[in-house]
């Protein structure tokens, strides 16, 4: 498999490119429109045609390259139905299989950060976008958050994955790149050493964020795959 993992720094957002090396198409995990010259010198000069976008969910940090890699190279975007997001090629739902090539992905809904977030399955590892973080979690005071919901998202999804399941979330602001399932439920202040349901929706009641810099604009681009015309 040909792997990338990208970084835009302005919203600390992670996406991932993913190849095939038998057939050379690609899908791209989280793609930022204001990346969108990287994403097309990484494919030519990899040799990779993209065949989709997948959108972990509907992005309220920054504005989705979906719809302009759909305009460039033809690829289609993929977005859970319940995202908000009806201009998508491909609406689906939890346990849907995904084939890129000789690549094999999985669906598995996990709502709570927003009601379509889903994260993405391979036999090693899996993209949580903003579900599950390194040492995290997704907030859950806007955009339909709802604190339980996540809590059985995380343990009832990701957790029961094998324990040395490669974890690589949507955004990190502390420099990590990777983590695994088993160190996420031993150490994830939120999560981890066996906190209960009500303590993690304690948690998460006392975080007080600060409302989202790029929300207003963001939404309603990404509601309309990253286009506002």
């Amino acid at each position: 498999m040909i792997f990338r993992q990208l970084f835009e720094t302005e919203t600390a957002t992670y996406s991932y490119l993913l190849g095939c090396e038998r057939t050379r198409r690609a899908c791209l995990i989280d793609p930022v429109a204001s990346e969108l010259p990287l994403y097309l010198e990484l494919l030519q000069s990899l040799d990779l045609k993209l065949v989709y976008t997948l959108e972990t969910h509907v992005h309220a940090d920054h504005i989705t390259g979906s719809g302009l890699l759909r305009e460039k190279v033809g690829s289609k975007s993929v977005v859970h139905r319940d995202a908000g997001a009806m201009c998508a090629d491909l609406l689906v739902t939890d346990g849907v299989p995904l084939q890129v090539g000789d690549l094999q992905l999985e669906v598995r809904h996990t709502p709570g950060h927003t009601n379509g977030c889903v994260s993405y399955v391979m036999a090693d590892r899996v993209f949580t976008g903003d579900a599950l973080l390194i040492g995290g979690s997704g907030r859950t005071d806007f955009q339909q958050g709802d604190a339980g919901q996540l809590y059985d998202s995380i343990t009832g999804k990701l957790f029961t994955l094998p324990p040395d399941t490669l974890v690589y979330p949507g955004h990190d602001y502390q420099g990590n790149t990777v983590s695994t399932i088993k160190q996420e439920m031993a150490k994830n202040p939120r999560l981890g050493g066996g906190k209960s349901r009500d303590e993690f929706i304690a948690i998460m009641s006392e975080l007080k964020l600060a409302y989202p810099k790029f929300i207003d604009q963001a939404l309603p681009a990404n509601q309309a795959c990253g286009s506002l015309s």
